[in-house]
């Protein structure tokens, strides 16, 4: 039998095609289904009117966080719509025996955070979840989708999902990161030279020294944000970085020595040949802020604010406008900039490790007179690890607020929102208008220790300097 070289993608792709369907597109069986209150009531409510069952329940776990409140812990909650949709989960999950994570569970959180946390999320499978940053699962080398709520309907009632097959851009980020820059870094790196819209038909392969090297939660930062550099999903080939994650968690596999032997058979073949390929320098990426509107219109923390007349002519409206709704000078120096909010959490940088690293550098510290700052812990495993180091009580007495599990400000649609137009200094992953919960609010998007920064000084700051980072790296 000829060897045929696959990528990892294209081999998970293969696994769980089981049909063709007329129009050319392939009829893919979903692995794993991460539902949450915002996306699934329709859905559940579809199912109802055309009498279907929830095909495969045990396929499916569900949890609420975008629309719970982090600042309240009982019940009703002030927020109507927030108390009826939860109810409403809580009660779909029941009538169909599908697994919910609940808010006195223990186990509440974002379900990009706990399906890693719980260990559901594992090399070669196919995920799908009605949000787009699904694609952090592919940190495991499982192929995550972000789902529609139509979609997820179909995935209730069939457990599979029509899709057209994806081309692979490989991403090699070879080389050292310098100190102080950060997985955050490398993904709004990556979006700014390839674009919102460069990854529009791909899946994206990331490997090279520098993810070789990242931790596993350095790993989900940047698969998280693969959506937002137009690419359907991304993934990280699996190796003894995402099996030590995995082992001993509540989900993982019993037959361990078993399943990593598969698992290592799902990773890319040496020889495969990828439709594009890419190669960065570790060494070229610098802190980076977002500027403008969307995640691509970012730069150096040490750079200008670029002029819109300078800029390539397909480019300039866009600036244009971002600078308009940014309020910012064409031409001045990012850092410097005010702002008003210092915002920690989110699917992108809500973990452990993001807290752990940022409570290091802010322990005896005060945040910024004037600048709100929040910290939500991703899950409610998170806080409750966070809270046994006394990480609270770092940001609580540095001024930052300690919330409750969930999306918050991220977007918005809970209580937690900008008001007016706010500048944020945000660890979450979009800068649209109107992100945050204020149309004319501004979001800019940057590591951890960079929020981190600017809550302190009052602005955007160089945390390398700040916290004299490349001093102590050395």
């Amino acid at each position: 039998m000829i060897h045929t070289p696959k990528s990892l993608f294209e081999k998970v792709w293969d696994a769980h095609e089981v049909g063709k369907l007329s129009d050319g597109r392939s009829q893919l069986l979903i692995g794993t289904h991460l539902i949450h209150e915002v996306t699934s009531p329709q859905a559940f409510g579809m199912l109802k009117d055309l009498d279907l069952p929830v095909r495969y329940p045990h396929r499916t776990f569900a949890t609420v966080d975008h629309i719970v409140p982090t600042d309240e812990r009982m019940e009703p909650y002030s927020d109507d719509l927030a108390d009826a949709m939860i109810k409403e989960l809580r009660k779909n999950c029941r009538e169909n025996n599908i697994t919910f994570f609940d808010t006195d569970s223990g186990k509440q959180g974002i379900v990009h955070i706990i399906g890693p946390e719980q260990g559901i999320t594992q090399p070669g499978m196919t995920i799908a979840c009605g949000d787009s940053h699904t694609s952090t699962h592919g940190a495991f080398g499982a192929i995550a989708f972000g789902i529609g709520t139509s979609q997820v309907r179909d995935v209730l009632a069939t457990q599979t999902l029509a899709m057209s097959k994806l081309k692979v851009r490989r991403i090699n980020v070879d080389g050292q990161l310098s100190p102080g820059v950060y997985a955050k870094d490398v993904i709004l790196h990556i979006i700014r030279i390839l674009g919102v819209n460069g990854g529009i038909g791909f899946a994206y392969e990331y490997g090279g020294d520098v993810f070789d090297n990242f931790t596993q939660e350095e790993r989900m930062t940047v698969c998280n944000m693969s959506i937002e550099g137009g690419a359907r999903c991304g993934y990280v080939n699996p190796d003894e970085t995402t099996f030590e994650y995995l082992k001993g968690r509540p989900y993982a596999p019993k037959d361990w020595e078993s399943a990593v032997e598969r698992w290592k058979s799902v990773r890319s073949d040496p020889d495969c040949v990828y439709d594009d390929v890419v190669n960065i320098r570790g060494e070229d990426i610098l802190p980076t802020v977002t500027w403008g509107i969307t995640p691509g219109q970012a730069i150096f923390v040490d750079q200008n604010i670029p002029i819109p007349s300078e800029l390539p002519e397909k480019d300039r409206g866009t600036a244009e406008e971002a600078i308009e709704h940014m309020s910012l000078v064409p031409g001045a120096p990012i850092a410097g900039t005010p702002i008003d909010v210092a915002f920690l959490g989110s699917c992108t940088n809500g973990r452990l490790s993001d807290l752990e690293e940022a409570a290091h550098y802010l322990k005896g510290r005060k945040v910024a007179k004037g600048v709100k700052a929040i910290v939500v812990p991703g899950s409610q495993v998170v806080a409750s690890i966070a809270e046994k180091k006394g990480l609270n009580k770092i940001f609580s007495d540095a001024g930052f607020e300690w919330r409750g599990a969930g999306c918050s400000m991220c977007l918005a649609m809970n209580p937690d929102k900008l008001i007016g137009n706010q500048l944020c200094a945000s660890s979450s992953n979009r800068n649209f208008k109107g992100r945050q919960g204020s149309p004319t609010g501004r979001t800019m998007l940057m590591s951890p220790i960079m929020v981190i920064a600017a809550a302190v000084t009052g602005e955007i700051t160089d945390a390398r300097e700040l916290f004299e980072i490349s001093q102590s790296a050395a």
